[in-house]
């Protein structure tokens, strides 16, 4: 039962969090971009010519839900991490990996009780936690996931890791190779939201078709081998 709160937190909170995005950047009066604007430019609470990185005018009308997004995506991000257990293997790097993952979650909850023109530098924490110790995580995740996760979905997390901590470096140097600055920091956020839908949708419909008691019943013989 605990798990399956943990992957339908994961999933509610991605889905919540693109509705919010969509419902937010529709409001502007002047057009949202995702290749020129930062996500954060959504929860920004007055309206004002940004002159870093990259000059843009920012008014967010509906800046209040994107901010309680954030904080609701962080929050499930924090459960889904918590509740999981049947996800990870048991040992170090797993016990890392779910911390990290926690750590981007308090990262978003950051970000949304600070927009980042009220109280810049929390906000930059909470993106650092996000982009940096959420990507981590999730490079090291295909390490942690437990071994009835298929192959492909192991490589392919660590994978999506790697892409997010590579765009996150040239987030940071301002080298966006034709996708924007917004392009550029969405490939950096973005792969671990997806992975969060992915692998909560994936563990719902697993514990809809396992019979009672597998669950524990393979974790039970997992560890009368070890």
């Amino acid at each position: 039962m605990k798990a399956r709160i943990g992957y339908a937190a994961w999933a509610a909170g991605m889905v919540q969090f693109f509705v919010a995005h969509w419902i937010v950047e529709s409001a502007w009066a002047t057009p949202y971009s995702w290749a020129r604007n930062n996500i954060s430019d959504l929860g920004n609470a007055n309206c004002a010519m940004q002159s870093e990185p990259e000059p843009r005018y920012i008014c967010s009308p509906e800046h209040g839900l994107m901010n309680a997004s954030f904080i609701v995506l962080g929050t499930s991000l924090v459960v889904g991490a918590v509740l999981t257990g049947a996800l990870w293997r048991s040992g170090a790097v797993a016990t890392v990996v779910r911390c990290l993952l926690a750590g981007a979650g308090v990262g978003f909850v950051l970000a949304g009780l600070a927009p980042a023109d009220v109280n810049e530098n929390q906000h930059v924490l909470g993106a650092m936690l996000i982009m940096a110790a959420g990507n981590i995580g999730l490079a090291l995740a295909g390490i942690g996931l437990a071994d009835d996760v298929p192959g492909p979905l192991r490589w392919m997390t660590s994978l999506l890791g790697i892409t997010a901590i590579t765009a996150f470096g040239l987030f940071l140097s301002h080298h966006y190779l034709g996708l924007g600055m917004g392009g550029m920091e969405r490939v950096a956020a973005l792969p671990l939201l997806a992975w969060m839908l992915a692998v909560g949708g994936r563990g719902l419909l697993r514990q809809k078709t396992q019979p009672p008691g597998t669950a524990r019943e393979r974790h039970i013989a997992q560890a009368s081998h070890r």
